[in-house]
């Protein structure tokens, strides 16, 4: 029995964290100046303190100035919103990312309304979930949410072309399945947003090329879902009763079908953070001018 191609999300990452290591190592000498990336985290989720150590190393390796901003799980929403008022105002500040899930005291919504969209490199400011919702830029120089736009490269990397192909998005979060939805349509899929509500989703998924699970269900997709030879983007990070991390698609079954796909750990999450600094590093350049 054949096995898919493994499409491997940590060393695709690490060579697009070099290349922008490299830039911003350009722009230095060049004009003496970093891009300024800064993470918000409100409380002591003990998920969110990794993954905003993880951001402040990896951002700090390219030679970016990588500044954490760690405030109570009691921060009001007045105050919280001083803080990015704060870093609005700053010029040093190229990116602003609050970390999520906020506590749940604060409103999410108007705390994200009130990030300037310039520095949103989190891609998830109205105006910037907009502009790309109206196709009106491509992801190559739009702050585009970070997960899809990682997938994307990922996809990019294992299928020569992607026009014409018919892709099914499994989930519609504005975070992951809606902008990942309007990534594949500029890039001229015919493109599936599939739900909770979807009527015999099986059969809907099994005429798609690509298939992008994001749902948060541990092996919710199963191996007779899959065309064979589609391309497999798990979206999925699911902490297991043992501790162990398992993605949305049953990869044992799913790698025997798929003619691609992505493992859990190790595919589309070391993605997100890499294209978080290259978010940092469009933001930089279309502020300051690249």
């Amino acid at each position: 029995m054949s096995q898919a191609t493994l499409i491997d999300g940590k060393a695709i990452a690490a060579e697009l964290r070099a290349g922008i290591a490299s830039e911003v190592a350009a722009i230095k000498a060049a004009r003496g100046l970093v891009p300024g990336l800064h993470v918000v985290l409100v409380g002591d989720d003990p998920a969110s303190r990794v993954y905003v150590a993880s951001k402040e190393k990896l951002a700090a390796e390219t030679g970016m100035n990588s500044v954490a901003h760690r405030l109570p799980a009691d921060t009001s929403q007045a105050d919280l919103l001083a803080k990015l008022a704060e870093l609005n105002a700053d010029d040093a500040v190229d990116g602003i990312l609050v970390q999520l899930p906020l506590p749940k005291h604060l409103d999410t919504d108007a705390i994200i309304d009130a990030i300037d969209p310039a520095k949103d490199v989190d891609g998830l400011h109205p105006i910037n979930a907009g502009r790309l919702a109206g196709g009106k830029a491509s992801g190559e120089n739009l702050l585009v949410p970070c997960t899809p736009l990682g997938s994307m490269l990922l996809l990019k990397r294992v299928l020569p072309s992607l026009s014409g192909l018919e892709a099914v998005v499994i989930g519609r979060s504005e975070l992951v399945g809606r902008p990942m939805a309007q990534l594949l349509l500029q890039a001229d899929c015919t493109v599936t947003i599939t739900h909770s509500r979807t009527r015999d989703l099986p059969a809907v998924v099994r005429r798609a090329d690509i298939v992008v699970a994001a749902v948060g269900r541990p092996a919710f997709v199963k191996a007779d879902w899959i065309k064979p030879g589609a391309t497999v983007i798990d979206v999925g990070i699911n902490r297991m009763p043992d501790g162990k991390l398992a993605g949305d698609v049953d990869f044992a079954e799913a790698v025997t079908v798929a003619g691609a796909i992505t493992p859990v750990p190790g595919g589309v999450g070391p993605m997100t953070i890499a294209c978080l600094l290259r978010n940092t590093l469009t933001a930089f350049k279309a502020r300051r001018g690249s």
